[in-house]
């Protein structure tokens, strides 16, 4: 019998109709509950006029008030250290995670029961079997194993399925390096940032890892880097690998989007645990097929939190599912996250996003890092400028790719001036999680 290519072969390839069903049983659920456990959540219904005796319908969600991580900040702030969001008596729990900011500020925290921590790992597993993590693999986990959830669901996703998983919690990334060499590692786990950044250290060694390592699957989760066109050929050339975009988040503790092995630029939506809506983030109004927009996310599994109409601030284009060949009846968002509603930056009238900059100083391979730095002049004036560090090889070749590189940034952000500076080598910093490449320098941030 031929192997299945779906986790969940039933649900994933479930007609829209029976999908639609199936979303609005499991809302009616999750919204009784919320109502009846979670003093929070209750109070914001009857604030907003809404009981979930009124969800009849899918379309009946709009009834339901959004949900920002300020108003959940702002609860845990209150009533340190959940306020009133549980939905569950603290002593029931036994996993305690955060956000990853490292901001000063205080981080959104989460719990999970028994049974949300199997619902975790059990979204993981349905990214992984897509894209074809099987019992036979050597799982790398290039992680750090904090209070940051990151990917505690793929570690438990992957003794789920039968593959061997290596946690590298501690470890430096010159011994993250040869471990996953040494031990035959065939599919790695880590961020775009820390993906490029194992690079340069392989480099340093004298490693190649598409030559040296059996690596030939990559998880990339926690930036939208996996899906930028310029970084995505770097880290597949650089490791001789095929990557795959999981997105997640902690409010919802695991991943919500994953990419297939036919979905070439896209990442599938896990439709029957997540009832997903794209808004224009100005007014709140849903937006069709191929807008930008808002993802709006209600999660049907993890219930220590309930999460309903959470605006997530993530910007996304919504395609059908048919724009993928693999058979899941699951919609997509084309390119994956493709930025965030707060990252944009105005400079001297052109919106820029962080992500846009990097799709463009990634098509030059001389450069090895960067920084971008919004400075402002005179009080008056703002600058922005790209900072780069070059290859080792590539510093001589520095008086043909900065004004390369400024002419590209230009063309790509209406014709916007921006200054482009070389680094000393070794002078920005490097990073092993998610990259903050962008400093405002500015009296105040707009």
């Amino acid at each position: 019998m031929a192997e299945s290519p779906y986790w969940n072969p039933r649900y994933e390839t479930l007609p829209r109709a029976d999908l639609e069903r199936l979303q609005l049983y499991k809302l009616q659920r999750m919204a009784r509950w919320a109502w009846e456990r979670s003093p929070f959540m209750r109070r914001r219904f009857e604030q907003a006029g809404f009981h979930p005796d009124q969800l009849r319908t899918l379309d009946d969600r709009r009834r339901i008030p959004f949900l920002t991580k300020q108003e959940w900040m702002d609860e845990q702030a209150r009533r340190p250290l959940f306020g009133e969001l549980l939905a569950n008596a603290p002593e029931h729990a036994i996993a305690y995670h955060t956000t990853s900011g490292t901001s000063g500020r205080t981080p959104l925290r989460v719990l999970d029961s028994p049974r949300d921590w199997n619902w975790i790992s059990e979204m993981w597993a349905y990214g992984f079997w897509g894209f074809g993590v099987r019992p036979a693999d050597i799982v790398y986990l290039a992680f750090g194993y904090g209070t940051f959830i990151g990917f505690w669901g793929a570690h438990y996703c992957c003794q789920k399925i039968g593959a061997l998983t290596i946690a590298s919690g501690g470890m430096t990334s010159e011994g993250r390096v040869k471990q996953l060499v040494e031990l035959g590692a065939t599919t790695v786990c880590l961020t775009p940032t820390y993906a490029l950044r194992l690079l340069q250290v392989a480099r340093e060694l004298g490693i190649d890892l598409a030559r040296d390592s059996r690596v030939d699957k990559l998880v990339l989760s926690g930036e939208p880097g996996a899906n930028i066109p310029a970084v995505r050929r770097l880290i597949e050339e650089g490791w001789g690998a095929r990557c795959s975009d999981m997105a997640g988040m902690t409010e919802i503790g695991t991943i919500m989007i994953f990419q297939c092995r036919d979905s070439a630029d896209s990442t599938h939506i896990i439709e029957d645990h997540f009832l997903e809506e794209v808004i224009n983030p100005q007014t709140g109004e849903p937006v069709g097929y191929g807008e930008v927009g808002e993802r709006v996310v209600t999660s049907f599994g993890r219930a220590f939190i309930p999460l309903l109409r959470y605006r997530s601030g993530d910007l996304v284009v919504r395609v059908p599912h048919t724009d993928c060949r693999c058979g899941r009846t699951f919609d997509l968002y084309k390119g994956g996250i493709i930025g965030r509603v707060d990252d944009m930056k105005v400079i001297r009238g052109t919106n820029v996003f962080p992500s846009a900059v990097e799709a463009i100083v990634r098509e030059h391979a001389e450069i090895d890092e960067f920084q971008i730095v919004l400075t402002r002049e005179e009080g008056i004036r703002d600058e922005i400028t790209v900072v780069c560090e070059l290859r080792p090889d590539c510093e001589h070749l520095w008086p043909e790719v900065q004004p390369r590189l400024a002419k590209a940034l230009a063309d790509g952000h209406e014709n916007l001036r921006f200054n482009v500076e070389r680094a000393a080598r070794g002078q920005l910093p490097r990073f092993e999680l998610k990259a903050r490449r962008l400093v405002d320098r500015r009296e105040y941030v707009r």
